[in-house]
């Protein structure tokens, strides 16, 4: 808390004209008493308690209730005594709100201590009470209602002593202002002003009470009154000694200001009429402490910061505290002026999911503040002006993330709701305080409401057996029929500010109207159900789902009945409709007589998990937007995370048992029903839960459940129609977009892991595999999401040492084949991996599982995947120990080189090289292959597969069939001038020595085709060059020889290259002095460098070279310095 260092002046001012002396008790004059003094209670230290006064009865009364100035207003003499007990009971009593306003932690033992771990050792209360128990609290002093004192903080190694001033106003049992000087800023107390409270509390006889300093004062004649200004002044003269100047000289004054004025104020005597009764709350730190939490992003433990100062708002609620909704409204300021809104609505981002989580933690506790059924008509309006103030805000959230308009007001299922008939496309946008505003037209003044939260036992036995009753059930139990999570909001509302009886006694109406309506709906759908079934029809009990809705309907309801189980509501004062509130408080755990709100053998765990399932298998539409969408699944995720939590009993187990019968038989109104609306929840996630539930106890009801859940109907190509027959029973969805679902990923994720737990737990049943595969085939259309289902199937059939489970096995290959058939003719990232996988749990099947894969290949791989993976998988070496293949093993091979002959034929250009490496052992097939490749050759396969099957043959030791491709992959090659660094070079200067090696006459027959093809004048240079090193058959394979003679440049076929390689340098160069630079000009001499050894190299060479070097003079002889280079080398 920011401590001020000086006092605020006094809220009134204190006169007593007619004073009468005789009033006081003479011995009582000069000085004060102990606040433990006569009257007064014992202090709990004492081995004996006498009986409290009836003075400290009716003082204690009277300081809690009254300001001290209605008190003097309303007697005109106060005897000293009187006075003496009301000021000492005005002092809070309680240290539950110390601890509130110095710690975010107020959960404290009987002794003061807290409840946390040592780490929270640092928190001002604790650190308070470490002060008051080392005895560092001195000089404690209470003056009326001002409390002042010393608190010494130890010197440490790192701090010296702190000694610290410390004062403390209060009023009617609250601390209304605080000063330190130890100069600390936080949003609470400080430890000091924690110790010299705590003081008070605990020592109250060990302090010295005094009456009002203006009572005293009254006591002075004028000698008296001088001497103790004169002395005042001496004391403390540097400091008030201008302020007494200037007050003495207005007082002098006649007709001065503070003249006009009757009475003096007093810091000391209590609060006036007007005065507010509220704990001290140093709003200036709050909005700074928020906007700093905001301005860090989430990071440092911000958002935490900010989630446990909603946390302490709703502590101050419960205890019925004013200062929550003030805090919360300066909270509100912060979040609202956020510039980060402006900005992300600017660029058209959304908030993060944190931060979007704190915002409708804010609109939730806003809810419950204007539903505070004591909450007079005027704080309403007030705090409803805000929320309109708020809502209209350009950059206000929206409810639901996505700028959507089709929800339903919050009003519209409630008879006291006077904006339910509004057309829903023609009101404005949803925010996040969208709620609250239409919560305003909500109130508590329902006779039956009023009698459902306040009584005991209201039973009306007259409506027993009457189906049609609206206000009671079959036993005469109360219904409450309203908008589910309107009537849900109140319960929370109840919680909030500390009525947990009653809220209980509203959850409990709630639940027991959702379990009749649920039979209503289960034999409505019984009487139409052949109707229903015949017309395909379906529809949605609401468009909102109690599952993920943004107020948490089921979820509030499932906490109020647990944490009532589990005694951690705290009762608090006894509810009153006629606008009083008891004072009484608890701080032990409120116990509610199980029987007067339950059957027999019913506990609240049950009704809280009954009320769960039936929440979580409501049929609903999904909402619109990323952020509605999220929310539906996280919300069910955590409730169900609450439900692992609680031990499965025999009772549970029954009304698992019934509830899951009643979802599979309510049809539309169901999410697990026959009639599903397309755009549905899910019921994955839950049925899991259902599933594993039931498992040990049902397991045909489970299985029932979990098949019927894998339905995912948003994404089939057709839909049912809607019902729009009975609006009256069901609230009939009227559009059919295709939806955008953007958690679909997330969902198909959770229909996967439903399907893979019941795999798991149908291993060994055939009959249950084959079932649940039948499902998995039906309903799951992601592959990615086949394809782990099939790896977790291997997995599972796999996991003992033992042996393998092989209809598990088989059905992973089912899933496996499946996935194949899906991604054949769309791409997928993993399809290499999946089809290695595929042969891998075929390999673990068996023979006869390779077989048929291959054999129906064309309908699960491409011919490369099934060459280059498939067939060659099944050949290898490890395959063959694997499966310990002998008789086998030949129709294996023939099955596999059949296969790479046949995907030959097929996609020749990258199939062939691995068919021909299959079919190496079988010279038939080796031939067959090999002539597929030579009829494809002219039309189908480029130059660079015909250049690798051609290596691939002389590697074999097939040169002539190596050469013969050779040839043929030159035709369809094509190197221009520039192309000096093309990849095929290096197969071209293969394929020319291939021939050079085979003799004169191939050499003949490639060279005009290289020529043809190659018009690089350096690689052209290249291949004349290493032609006329050798004699051609020289280095020929299998020690071939010719003649021995080396081939003349003169003649053919190496004057056509020579020819055809002076005339490449020729183009060439021109070619590159169109457009050359000066940076080029060394590297264009040292080209023709180059080219003079290649003219060199014929019989004229030399005069070609001179005339060529003539003409470049003086076609370019603009190009004067590249000219003069060239003259310079070239003459």
């Amino acid at each position: 808390m920011a401590e001020r260092v000086q006092q605020p002046p006094a809220k009134r001012l204190c006169c007593r004209p007619g004073y009468n002396a005789t009033c006081r008790l003479q011995g009582q004059r000069a000085g004060g008493t102990l606040c433990g003094g006569p009257g007064a209670a014992q202090s709990g230290s004492s081995k004996t308690q006498s009986p409290e006064s009836l003075l400290d009865t009716a003082a204690r009364k009277v300081a809690e209730k009254w300001p001290f100035q209605m008190v003097e207003e309303r007697f005109e003499r106060i005897p000293e005594p009187v006075q003496r007990r009301i000021v000492y009971w005005s002092f809070p009593r309680s240290e539950r709100e110390i601890c509130m306003y110095s710690s975010f932690n107020t959960e404290i033992d009987e002794n003061g201590a807290s409840a946390e771990s040592s780490d929270e050792s640092r928190l001002p209360f604790r650190r308070g009470i470490a002060l008051l128990e080392s005895g560092c609290v001195d000089n404690v002093l209470q003056v009326g209602f001002h409390l002042s004192g010393t608190v010494t903080e130890p010197a440490t190694s790192s701090e010296p002593q702190l000694v610290c001033s410390v004062s403390v106003s209060f009023d009617r049992c609250k601390i209304t202002a605080v000063t330190c000087g130890c100069g600390n800023k936080d949003i609470f107390y400080c430890a000091h002003i924690v110790a010299l409270s705590l003081y008070r509390v605990r020592k109250p006889e060990h302090v010295k009470l005094h009456l009002p300093i203006s009572e005293t004062l009254f006591q002075m004649n004028r000698d008296q009154l001088q001497k103790f200004a004169q002395y005042l002044i001496t004391v403390h003269h540097t400091e008030v000694l201008p302020t007494a100047q200037r007050l003495a000289d207005e007082i002098l004054l006649q007709n001065s200001e503070i003249n006009q004025v009757h009475g003096a104020p007093d810091p000391t005597a209590g609060a006036s009429v007007d005065d507010e009764n509220c704990w001290h709350l140093d709003e200036e730190q709050v909005q700074e402490q928020v906007k700093l939490f905001l301005s860090q992003g989430g990071y440092h433990g911000s958002g935490k910061q900010l989630n446990l100062l909603f946390t302490k708002v709703r502590e101050m609620l419960k205890m019925r505290d004013t200062n929550g909704a003030r805090m919360l409204t300066l909270i509100t300021e912060q979040f609202i002026g956020d510039p980060r809104l402006a900005l992300w609505r600017q660029q058209g981002t959304t908030m993060t999911d944190k931060y979007r989580q704190l915002w409708d933690e804010l609109g939730a506790l806003w809810m419950c503040i204007v539903l505070n059924p004591h909450c007079k008509a005027e704080q309403k309006s007030s705090w409803l002006r805000q929320l309109r103030r708020w809502n209209s805000v350009d950059v206000c959230p929206w409810e639901d993330g996505n700028h959507s308009n089709e929800l339903t007001n919050l009003t519209n299922a409630l008879p006291q709701g006077a904006h339910g008939n509004l057309d829903s496309l023609s009101r404005p946008h949803r925010t996040v305080f969208t709620r609250a505003i239409e919560a305003c037209d909500l109130h508590w003044q329902d006779t039956h409401l009023q009698h459902i939260i306040a009584e005991e036992l209201y039973i009306s036995y007259c409506y027993h057996n009457n189906q049609d009753s609206s206000l009671f059930d079959t036993r005469g139990w109360p219904l409450w029929h309203e908008y589910v999570p309107t009537a849900c909001a109140r319960v929370d509302a109840l919680r909030s500010h500390g009525y947990p009886r009653e809220a209980l006694r509203l959850a409990i109406a709630i639940v027991n109207t959702l379990r009749r309506q649920q039979q209503k709906q289960l034999e409505l759908f019984r009487n139409h159900k052949k109707e229903l079934l015949l017309k395909g029809m379906t529809s949605v009990t609401n468009l909102e789902g109690w599952v993920g809705h943004p107020l948490d309907p089921i979820g509030m309801l499932f906490s109020t009945l647990i944490e009532t189980q589990r005694g951690d509501e705290e009762g608090v004062a006894a509810f009153d409709f006629s606008g009083s509130v008891g004072s009484t408080k608890r701080t032990e755990p409120l116990l509610f007589p199980a029987h007067r709100f339950l059957e027999d053998s019913e506990s609240f765990v049950a009704l809280a998990v009954e009320t769960a399932l039936i929440g979580l298998g409501q049929q609903r539409v999904m909402p619109d937007g990323l952020y509605a969408q999220e929310k539906v699944c996280r919300y069910e995720e955590q409730l169900i995370a609450k439900l692992q939590e609680v031990e499965l009993d025999d009772m549970l187990v029954k009304i698992f048992r019934k509830q899951a019968i009643c979802l599979l038989e309510a049809g539309p109104y169901s999410g697990l029903g026959e009639l599903l609306y397309r755009e549905s929840v899910p019921m994955h996630t839950f049925a899991k839960h259902l599933f594993t539930s039931l498992l040990p106890h049902d397991a045909e009801l489970a299985y029932k459940i979990a098949l019927r859940a894998m339905r995912l109907p948003v994404l089939e190509s057709s839909s049912p129609s809607i019902d729009l027959s009975r609006p009256h029973h069901i609230v009939s969805v009227v559009h059919n977009r295709y939806p955008r679902w953007f958690t679909l990923s997330h969902i198909e994720s959770q229909q996967g892991e439903l399907a893979s737990t019941m795999l798991t737990a149908a291993k060994g049943d055939a009959r249950k595999l084959e079932t649940v595969l039948e499902s998995i085939q039906k309903n799951i259309h992601s592959s990615s999401h086949i394809f782990k289902l099939a790896q977790d199937a291997f997995k599972i059939a796999t996991l003992m040492d033992n042996l393998p489970d092989i209809t598990l096995l088989k059905v992973s290959l089912e899933l496996g084949l499946q996935v194949m058939r899906m991604t054949l003719s769309t791409l997928n990232w993993r399809r290499r991996e999946m089809v290695r996988w595929l042969v891998t749990c075929a390999t673990e099947v068996g023979v006869y599982a390779l077989d048929s894969i291959m054999q129906s290949w064309f309908t699960l791989f491409t011919p490369t995947e099934a060459t280059s993976v498939v067939a060659t998988t099944v050949m290898s070496n490890s395959t063959i120990v694997r499966l310990h293949l002998d008789c086998h093993q030949q129709e294996l091979a023939s099955s596999a080189r059949t296969l790479a002959l046949q995907c030959t034929m097929k996609d020749p250009q990258n199939c062939a090289l691995s068919a021909l490496t299959l079919c190496e052992k079988d010279h038939i097939a080796f031939e067959t292959a090999y002539q597929i490749v030579l009829d494809a050759a002219t039309t189908g396969m480029s130059y660079t597969q015909l250049f690798t099957i051609a290596r691939y043959m002389e590697h074999r030791g097939y040169p002539m069939r190596a050469y013969k491709l050779a040839m043929l992959a030159m035709v369809h090659l094509n190197l221009s001038y520039n192309q000096d660094t093309h990849p095929a070079i290096n197969d071209v200067l293969w394929a020319c020595a291939l021939s050079h090696s085979l003799g004169k006459n191939e050499l003949a027959a490639v060279i005009p085709l290289v020529v043809k093809s190659v018009k690089c004048a350096t690689v052209l240079s290249d291949i004349l060059r290493r032609c006329t090193l050798t004699t051609p058959g020289m280095v020929g394979l299998h020690s071939r020889r010719n003649s021995g003679r080396l081939m003349s440049l003169d003649k053919a076929p190496l004057r056509q290259l020579l020819d055809a390689t002076i005339g490449a340098y020729i183009n060439t160069t021109h070619s590159r002095l169109t457009h050359i630079s000066p940076r080029h000009y060394s590297e264009f001499i040292e080209f023709l460098s180059k080219a003079r050894e290649t003219f060199l190299m014929a019989h004229d060479g030399h005069i070609q070279f001179t005339q060529f070097i003539d003409n470049l003079k003086q076609i370019y002889k603009g190009k004067k310095k590249l000219m003069m280079l060239v003259r310079e080398r070239f003459g």
